[in-house]
């Protein structure tokens, strides 16, 4: 993939509710910086990354106050109620300042622990995929299926079970025509991938480090700094 352009999308404009703080979760105080510009960081610094495109909230007021050290273009579009809309807009301001139908890194805002070694991974395992793929974990603990009353009712066969992860790796056509796709049929799609398939296609597995946690709960905040400092440390 070495002649190959590789840009990247962070959906931003997510209120992240279940943190119950006096802001989005990606503006959060985490290891001296937001949440947001650490993983700004790991995606600007990589040498492989074009450039990056942000959707953020319409008037947001934390924005102006994000810093990040980077000789790459970041650009800033207005995301929307939903993430697959926030990443539509973001695909729809790419298309008008790339000349191809470049690679695309969709990744989570609130992954600032992502590993320079996983993005390498997913471009050395996409770079000929007539599709592309997403970072996972495969599934290593015993999973159960419980109902209403959280009453055990089996237990869930875990071969062949991932946890979905982000970046999420996509040609720029394929994946703005599947959003749009999912929002002609009017289906929330919670990921990449999801409407991906709705096109029929068929996205592959890169499995990427365990440390790349999302922050959602405010306990997440003291894991992501405990991996922040071990990966300082290596």
């Amino acid at each position: 993939m070495t002649d190959q352009t590789v840009w990247a999308i962070v959906p931003a404009a997510g209120i992240g509710s279940r943190m119950q703080a006096d802001r989005p979760k990606q503006y959060l105080e985490l290891a001296g910086r937001t949440v947001l510009e650490h993983t700004l960081q790991r995606l600007a610094s990589h040498d492989r990354i074009k450039g990056i495109i942000v959707a953020i909230a319409e008037n947001d007021p934390w924005w102006p106050q994000v810093s990040v050290k980077s000789d790459r273009p970041i650009h800033v579009v207005t995301g929307g109620k939903e993430r697959a809309d926030s990443v539509y807009n973001a695909l729809t301001a790419l298309a008008k300042i790339s000349d191809d139908d470049p690679w695309v890194l969709v990744h989570d805002a609130a992954r600032p622990c992502l590993r320079h070694q996983d993005i390498d991974q997913m471009l050395l395992k996409l770079a000929d995929h007539p599709v592309g793929g997403i970072l996972g974990i495969p599934v290593t603990d015993t999973v159960k299926r419980a109902n209403a009353e959280q009453e055990i009712t089996g237990t869930v066969e875990r071969e062949g079970l991932w946890r979905a992860s982000t970046p999420q790796m996509f040609r720029l056509n394929t994946l703005k025509d599947a959003l749009y796709m999912a929002n002609k049929q009017q289906l929330v799609v919670t990921d990449e991938a999801s409407a991906i398939a709705l096109l029929g296609l068929k996205a592959m597995m890169v499995e990427g480090h365990s440390d790349n946690i999302k922050i959602t709960v405010p306990q997440d905040l003291a894991l992501a700094s405990l991996f922040l400092k071990q990966q300082g440390e290596q």
